[in-house]
């Protein structure tokens, strides 16, 4: 019969304390048989691995579990990493030696330790999972040695042996996986899975970021012939039975001039009492059912990808840029929402259908605004007959509603948005800033008050739902803020008796126009909580509405198709009841998973592009250029280009000094007093740009 040593060892290392035992001081106190000696073994075995017990130099002791820790690590760097978790408010330092060979990705145990600076510190226990996460970076050949320099997480090469190279070029962007697992980081050996060309091209690199983070850009043929089945079908007979017609309406979309996936088009028709503003969505859930192969593929991407001049999309381009999309003079099927608005802009009704359209044209953001402007050309007049009035109103309801959102509090925060412009070539052909003309902010408006009716919808009937919500500031964000505030000489009195949206928006006013708006705008944006997806309404802090969903692009985003294959169910008739057992647990799981996807992109889309900005500034080494100060740290300076990129100015790159930084917002050389602040004008000169790190460096222009 076989023994259960576990509460043995346990109870024999507690009482041995922080001494601890070797195994055999273990045996020979246990008085262990030799006929059991392989199951205490292995029980020890098993307790080192799940954490219970650490080993040390051959001697063991108990941990105690209350003081132990399980994070994931972050990052690795030559000497140190940061592991962190949803528990803990700020990130642990964990210095080389107390990594015990932990990668990104790895879920550890750890023990908080007295540490020598600001920063918590402490050291990994155990590897209780080792991340199976392939990773990308560049691949080095110096003679016969062969090893991959990881692009982010672990700086430290790891070693390629000849035979698992794959054929890999030196300085080619590579995706690269663990096969041995060495006792320190120095030991680990990986194989190349996949060679993506030379680092030097941002296209090779962004396919490695892709890759690297789990985005395919092929489908499945299954679900692409599921795609091709139902492109091929059309809309039938059976499809538009029990919809609104609404063909014949004056309905049309408004995009960017090379937008495919048309998720949106708009109505609008002003009476003596106010607006009745029609927003016509794909009706994507008609198409994408339950558990089917395409829904299955949806869920697991979770929202379409875009880049330079790339999109990754979450439906198969013959849904998307096919029978889903609101092309111009082709019937679609659409869910609509009918809202009445007073003259005010204030929502006083709502009403969701299934419905059929036509879109009368697809308009441009470009064309719309010169209509707008008053300088539209013939060509662009005649291509919008019949429909210049209605683009004018337009423009009014948008005016009257952001400013209703604007005296309720809103916030106006000013982010960069770039354009990248790709040549025949593959490569960055110019980048230039994105702007916001009026009919961009047109449809804005509109989605928004659209989000807001689907979400009231979803309160008012107690169904379940996917929120789209914003919470309030952590009060250590704000004393932050308040701090740097106090410092500028800026009036944050308000802000500190109450954390509010019009507090903040009068903080903005107070620095509108002054060189403290780019600096007082990005401590602010640094200081607000992350939107994310939930299946319960916590309100939206940054639109100041206590009902907010996502309602209007399902043929890019998992969230907008859940909510309407909630309310469709809803609309045919299901009870609250039946809507629960159906629907909650999916609720939770899709806001889970959505807001998770979402995360992911937006760090993939974030590094493609920095890759596409860095290959654009190869081009303009040595060439000089005026810039803004964006942030400033203790190593440098980063600087924004009026074209939206930004690089850094290393300190050491400084003219040579002592340079105190503030630990806020400013580096200072004391001798000279020459001050480096966010918000300064500069001029800097481009030293250098890393394609594969999408990094640029900087100098100051003499």
């Amino acid at each position: 019969m076989k023994k259960d040593f576990t509460n043995n060892i346990l109870d024999m290392l507690r009482k041995s304390g922080t001494r601890g035992l070797t195994a055999r001081e273990l045996c020979d106190k246990l008085r262990v048989k030799r006929q059991y000696r392989e199951e205490f073994f292995l029980a020890l075995h098993k307790l080192v691995k799940n954490g219970t017990v650490s080993e040390k130099k051959g001697k063991y002791r108990a941990d105690n579990l209350e003081k132990l820790i399980t994070a994931k690590i972050i990052s690795v760097k030559e000497g140190f990493g940061f592991a962190g978790s949803d528990e803990l408010e700020r990130d642990i330092f964990i210095p080389g030696r107390a990594l015990q060979g932990a990668m990104p990705g790895d879920t550890v145990l750890i023990r908080k330790t007295q540490g020598r600076g600001d920063l918590p510190e402490g050291e990994v226990v155990r590897i209780s999972v080792q991340s199976d996460a392939p990773f990308s970076g560049v691949f080095k050949k110096r003679g016969g040695h062969c090893e991959i320099i990881p692009d982010s997480g672990s700086k430290i090469p790891v070693k390629v042996a000849p035979a698992d190279a794959l054929g890999a070029h030196d300085g080619d962007k590579v995706l690269g996986r663990l096969t041995v697992r060495g006792d320190n980081h120095f030991t680990h050996k990986a194989a190349v899975t996949e060679v993506f060309g030379k680092a030097t091209s941002a296209a090779a690199c962004s396919e490695a970021i892709l890759a690297a983070n789990g985005i395919t850009k092929q489908f499945p043929d299954e679900v692409l012939k599921f795609a091709e089945h139902i492109s091929k079908k059309g809309i039938t007979d059976n499809d538009m039975q029990n919809r609104l017609d609404l063909r014949y309406d004056i309905i049309f979309t408004i995009d960017g001039a090379d937008t495919k996936d048309i998720d949106d088009a708009v109505s609008l028709e002003k009476h003596e009492n106010g607006w009745y503003l029609g927003v016509h969505i794909a009706d994507v859930s008609h198409y994408v059912k339950p558990n089917t192969p395409l829904d299955v593929e949806a869920f697991e991407r979770g929202t379409s990808v875009y880049y330079a001049n790339s999109v990754v999309p979450m439906l198969p381009p013959a849904l998307s840029n096919g029978i889903c999309s609101l092309n111009p003079q082709e019937d679609r099927l659409a869910f609509s929402a009918l809202l009445s608005l007073d003259k005010t802009g204030k929502l006083i009704g709502y009403q969701f259908q299934k419905s059929i359209v036509r879109s009368r044209v697809k308009g441009v953001y470009s064309e719309i605004n010169k209509i707008l402007a008053n300088n539209a050309d013939d060509t662009i007049l005649k291509k919008y007959d019949g429909l210049i009035q209605i683009i004018l109103d337009m423009r009014k309801l948008a005016d009257i509603l952001n400013k209703r959102r604007m005296s309720r509090g809103g916030l106006n925060l000013q982010s960069t948005e770039s354009k990248i412009l790709v040549g025949e070539d593959g490569r960055a052909a110019e980048i230039v800033g994105r702007e916001q003309g009026i009919s961009e902010n047109i449809i804005e408006e509109f989605m928004l008050t659209a989000n807001e009716a689907a979400a009231s919808l979803a309160m008012e009937r107690i169904i379940p739902f996917v929120y789209r919500v914003h919470e309030n500031p952590s009060p250590e964000k704000i004393t932050n803020l308040c701090t740097l505030l106090d410092a500028l000489a800026v009036d944050c009195s308000e802000l500190k008796k109450q954390i509010s949206s019009g507090a903040l928006a009068r903080i903005l006013n107070q620095v509108n126009g002054t060189e403290l708006q780019l600096l007082v705008n990005n401590q602010i944006l640094r200081s607000m909580a992350k939107a994310k997806y939930s299946e319960v309404n916590k309100g939206h802090f940054g639109l100041v509405l206590d009902n907010y969903a996502h309602f209007t692009s399902p043929i890019r985003r998992y969230p907008d198709l859940t909510i309407h294959r909630i309310m469709t169910s809803m609309l045919s008739g299901m009870d609250e009841q039946r809507l629960k057992r159906k629907y909650g647990n999916f609720a939770k799981i899709s806001a889970e998973q959505s807001s998770n996807r979402e995360q992911r992109a937006m760090i993939v889309e974030r590094d493609c592009e920095d890759c596409y900005k860095a290959e654009f500034m190869t081009r303009h080494i040595g060439e000089c250029f005026d810039g803004v100060i964006t942030s400033v740290t203790s190593h440098g300076i980063y600087v924004e280009l009026v074209n939206t990129v930004e690089g850094m100015i290393r300190i050491d790159s400084l003219p040579e000094g002592n340079y105190d930084y503030d630990g806020m917002i400013e580096l200072v050389e004391t001798a000279s007093n020459t001050r480096y602040r966010v918000g300064k004008l500069v001029r800097v000169q481009v030293a250098g740009a890393d394609v594969s790190a999408g990094n640029i460096d900087f100098v100051l222009a003499e």
